[in-house]
């Protein structure tokens, strides 16, 4: 790469940056996003866009080939991990609950991918979250151990909190306890008629079938209960565990978490959930079910991740943008119609391929990984203010 000139040359289009005299410190680099004089001069580097379409297809034929994952046949376990699972087995056999234990979701798709996870969550089928943490304690009590306080959350359905967690500290490691579950929803409400359910009614219900599986920890096994999430996983496929606009019309929220983990895992979105996604029905639902609270945390999240560009890129090809990233109804000056595709993942990977190309220090001059961690998100986010300035002359 030149060291006077970096060319980013999108499909379709491109952005010419030409890097000035640079400062080191974080927060010269976030002014210069963040600050943009009239001819679009910075005081850390010039950026034009030349392009009326930033192209950056994420559904782009070359990118969309299904690729193979490698996956481990069985969930290989750290010591604190054996430690926890044993001790909760333990509690099940010293009071006689007959309890299957189950870790869901998450963290069995990541031990699956060799990744550790932290992110225990134990499906109960045949007991409540907090009977089974005070089952726990009385355990930890009759061993001569010290007994952990319990933290319940409540049902909370507009928090999609349909069932109560309990959660506890064992080891250290903060483990989550919630029902198996069935989830009926209403024609014109997100918020379902939850009841305690099987392990394969309660993989039916999740968003995603990578999502879908559940290590038995009384058995130490792999349980796919939809037939298809392991498979998916080795292709790299995003897909819904039951038809995949139902599943958006039944919490629309669930068309960002599919591009959140497509973009983190490098995954392919099927094509029927690209098309259900991009239903002039689920784009009204997303917009008019899910606050804005929610919406934003989802973005913060694919921000904070590790391919953030294709994440927006999604959001854009799917016909998203205007439903995630709303104008006010009268805006001064107005904004004009399809400044999306102009600027929103152009600047994005802009800020990107700066912040990389300059080894990701130049956001901060110590060691703290969390602050680098942030101020990289902020400047990814500072981007989407080049939208607005752009947008409205």
């Amino acid at each position: 790469m030149p060291p006077r000139l970096l060319h980013l040359l999108p499909r379709g289009g491109g952005l010419l940056l030409a890097p000035l005299r640079c400062r080191s410190s974080a927060p010269s680099l976030l002014r210069s996003i963040v600050s943009p004089t009239r001819t679009r001069t910075f005081s850390f580097f010039s950026i034009r866009a030349f392009s009326s379409n930033s192209g950056m297809s994420a559904g782009s034929q070359g990118q969309q080939q299904q690729r193979s994952v490698e996956v481990r046949e069985t969930v290989e376990l750290t010591e604190k991990e054996e430690r926890i699972f044993r001790r909760l087995l333990d509690v099940v056999r010293h009071f006689g609950l007959g309890t299957q234990l189950r870790v869901a979701g998450g963290w069995v798709r990541d031990k699956l991918l060799g990744k550790d996870s932290a992110d225990i969550d134990i499906a109960l089928d045949n007991i409540m979250g907090q009977t089974f943490c005070e089952k726990v304690n009385e355990y930890s009590k009759v061993i001569g151990e010290e007994q952990k306080g319990i933290g319940v959350i409540q049902c909370n359905p507009d928090q999609s909190k349909h069932l109560e967690t309990a959660r506890m500290l064992i080891f250290d490691i903060w483990i989550d306890f919630v029902n198996l579950r069935s989830e009926k929803y209403a024609e014109n409400s997100r918020i379902p008629t939850v009841e305690i359910g099987t392990a394969e009614e309660d993989a039916y219900r999740r968003d995603l079938t990578i999502n879908s599986l559940f290590f038995n920890i009384n058995n130490s096994s792999v349980e796919d209960l939809t037939g298809r999430g392991i498979e998916d996983l080795k292709k790299g496929l995003i897909v819904t565990p039951l038809p995949a606009k139902a599943t958006f019309l039944d919490d629309p929220l669930r068309v960002l978490r599919a591009i959140r983990f497509a973009a983190r895992f490098n995954f392919t979105l099927a094509e029927d959930l690209k098309e259900a996604a991009s239903d002039e029905k689920v784009k009204s639902e997303l917009g008019s079910k899910i606050s804005r609270e929610r919406i934003g945390h989802e973005i913060d999240l694919m921000m904070s991740d590790k391919h953030p560009v294709k994440a927006m890129c999604y959001i854009r090809d799917l016909g998203l943008f205007y439903v995630v990233f709303t104008f006010p109804e009268k805006s001064e000056p107005p904004v004009f119609d399809k400044c999306d595709r102009i600027c929103c993942v152009s600047y994005i990977e802009a800020a990107w391929n700066i912040a990389y190309s300059s080894g990701c220090s130049v956001f901060t001059s110590g060691s703290d990984s969390k602050l680098q961690d942030e101020q990289r998100r902020l400047c990814l986010c500072s981007a989407l203010l080049f939208l607005s300035e752009i947008c409205s002359t």
